[in-house]
């Protein structure tokens, strides 16, 4: 019988019958594996038809075939990861509930990228200003023009370049940030990064001029 350790526990955790089933089939070998293999595509099919549905708002110029398409991309990339990352599995949930996850997550980044594609990206310093400037802007809730200046001098004159490119992409102009990664070459984990330091000098600049702590747009995201 599959046992598997449960983190932070004093003891093993037994799969439930259906869990053990799809594990031990997906780990088998020849026509019992392609058959589970098959199923748990079917199964990633159903779970990214599902989530590209409920996002379909975002995506109404595209055709019904073309939503197809993106589906079957999500769950192929769903099938190849779940099927990479077995052995990450620790039975915490139903081995269904776990699969259908990736495919939820594939769908959900794809769709947001098919929705930005072709889309300008603001990534110049023209576009620096509207976190303050614009109106409404991220700021507008600001009820004093004295910290509103504070704030500006603080994104101009203490931020780096990346780091205002990646606080008005993300915070003010809304990109996705898997989106944003890919057209910076760069990965979710350094622009996360990026956008904290930023939120973080921000508050220190803000300090500096006699201001206390406020919330940077990345705060109301």
């Amino acid at each position: 019988m599959l046992m598997e350790p449960k983190r932070g526990a004093s003891g093993p955790v037994q799969l439930d019958e259906d869990s053990r089933v799809w594990v031990s089939a997906l780990t088998a070998h020849g026509f019992q594996r392609d058959r589970a293999v098959t199923r748990l595509h079917d199964l990633l099919l159903r779970a990214a038809r599902s989530e590209v549905g409920r996002r379909r708002s975002t995506l109404l110029h595209l055709s019904p075939a073309e939503l197809d398409d993106l589906v079957v991309q999500a769950a192929d990339d769903a099938l190849f990861a779940v099927l990479r990352r077995l052995e990450d599995f620790r039975g915490l949930s139903r081995f269904t509930t776990w699969a259908y996850k990736f495919a939820v997550l594939e769908a959900g980044v794809k769709v947001r990228r098919r929705a930005w594609q072709g889309r300008e990206v603001p990534l110049e310093p023209s576009h620096w200003s509207s976190v303050v400037d614009s109106d409404p802007s991220p700021l507008e809730a600001v009820e004093h023009h004295e910290l509103g200046a504070a704030i500006r001098r603080a994104i101009l004159a203490d931020l780096t370049e990346r780091q205002r490119t990646v606080l008005v992409a993300l915070a003010v102009e809304g990109v996705p940030i898997d989106v944003l990664a890919e057209r910076l070459q760069t990965t979710r984990g350094a622009l996360y990064k990026t956008l904290h330091d930023a939120r973080q000098k921000l508050r220190a600049a803000l300090a500096t001029y006699g201001f206390g702590p406020l919330p940077t747009p990345e705060d109301r995201t």
